[in-house]
């Protein structure tokens, strides 16, 4: 997903063309290829045209809403996706999350938090572990960070793939909530647990789009969810 040379590809879809330019101009600084678009279909076409490697994306946006947004790129880019939001409600949050969103930042925001949380979602989004699971039924592939069920990879958000991971991982043990928070950026910290809920169920509509009857992910009442194949 690179670009020439290696840089790494970050869209910016904010509206807001001051906001824009001061993310373009600082991601351009740390050495990053910014492209910026005032709404979400413009981004969605590009992003299927060459995937990029981080979406900056405003909640806010005309037309197409953020969340609307990050759904439709879900469905075929796993690019981390950073939004930036007005809204200060934690339900607005974990709305966001559970569209798929890896982390969040709230207006207004320093530019240079920003390129910290774009830095660290990058680098969680590559994440170099080079130690692969396979199983008949399921493999992880720690290498490339992504995730099988029955020989068809998953297309997972990063934040969907480290909780993912650290369930097969250790197929049999109970999670907390508070535990598989710990497998995620550090915007997470402020979000309630119950965010992780969105995120298993979608976790789990992938895996029964490629197997209905699957239950492979279970919930553990009153402690959290296990790998339970």
């Amino acid at each position: 997903m690179t670009g020439d040379g290696g840089q790494r590809r970050v869209f910016v879809v904010e509206d807001d063309p001051k906001i824009s330019a001061v993310l373009r101009d600082y991601l351009i600084d740390a050495g990053y290829q910014a492209e910026t678009f005032r709404s979400g279909p413009p981004a969605l076409d590009a992003a299927k045209e060459a995937p990029p490697d981080l979406v900056i994306l405003d909640l806010m946006l005309p037309g197409m809403d953020g969340v609307a947004v990050c759904r439709k790129l879900r469905e075929f880019c796993t690019a981390p996706v950073l939004m930036v939001t007005a809204r200060i409600e934690e339900r607005d949050r974990i709305t966001g999350l559970g569209a798929g969103a890896d982390d969040y930042v709230c207006k207004p925001f320093s530019a240079k938090e920003v390129m910290a949380r774009v830095a660290a979602l990058i680098r969680r989004a590559e994440g170099r572990f080079g130690v692969e699971t396979e199983t008949p039924l399921f493999a992880l592939d720690t290498h490339r960070t992504r995730a099988a069920w029955k020989g068809q990879w998953l297309s997972l958000s990063p934040s969907e793939y480290q909780i993912l991971a650290a369930l097969m991982k250790q197929p049999g043990r109970t999670f907390t909530r508070d535990q598989l928070l710990d497998q995620m950026s550090v915007g997470y910290r402020d979000v309630s647990d119950r965010a992780i809920d969105s995120h298993i169920k979608n976790i789990r509509r992938k895996i029964q789009a490629i197997d209905p009857d699957a239950t492979c992910v279970a919930s553990v009442y009153g402690m959290g969810y296990r790998w339970d194949v």
